[in-house]
């Protein structure tokens, strides 16, 4: 398997990018941190997973082992392939997006485009207990301070955003910001 490469950014496409390496080069499908990361740097190195059926062969691209090992995992769902994986990685941090499966919040995954309900449920249902331990903070009783995305997401919803576009309106804003801070600056960029 090819677990990584390290290159320059020879061409972008809407859903990835093509890295040279030592003079080939490798279409990544690959998740928007990876493409910012390979585009904001002169070399790079992404994390890579190699899908194989019989009729392809496709590379995906993260920019972090933590989207690889998520992504790995989402493919051991039923009904979820590496598309819908990407998608999935794409969207969020792996922590948030590992805090959502915790909660069973599956209304974070509806958000994401082709992902039903049932896929949502089964991606929480499947996942949740091959994630192992969490922290305290991950699993705390749901308040502003515990649960910072979920209370800016629903304050964006309560004044009429879709789930969707709360969660894309949230996405390009600094998590690490309080509820209130992320749902104003949001609401600037809108």
């Amino acid at each position: 398997m090819i677990a990584s490469l390290r290159g320059t950014l020879a061409a972008r496409r809407p859903d990835g990018v093509v890295l040279e390496v030592g003079g080939v080069g490798y279409f990544l499908l690959a998740t928007r941190s990876a493409i910012r990361r390979a585009e904001s740097a002169a070399e790079v190195t992404l994390e890579t997973y190699l899908h194989v059926r019989e009729d392809t062969l496709q590379l995906y691209g993260f920019a972090e082992a933590a989207e690889r090992e998520l992504f790995e995992q989402l493919l051991s769902v039923s009904g979820v392939g590496p598309k819908v994986a990407l998608a999935i990685v794409s969207g969020s941090a792996p922590g948030e997006l590992r805090r959502a499966i915790v909660l069973e919040d599956t209304a974070r995954f509806q958000a994401i485009p082709g992902i039903g309900k049932k896929t949502a449920e089964r991606v929480v249902l499947e996942l949740k207990e091959k994630l192992g331990p969490v922290s305290d903070g991950d699993v705390a009783a749901p308040s502003a301070g515990s649960r910072p995305h979920l209370v800016a997401r629903e304050a964006l919803v309560e004044l009429g955003y879709t789930v969707l576009e709360a969660e894309q309106a949230l996405a390009a804003v600094d998590a690490e910001l309080p509820p209130e801070e992320r749902v104003r600056q949001a609401l600037r960029a809108a």
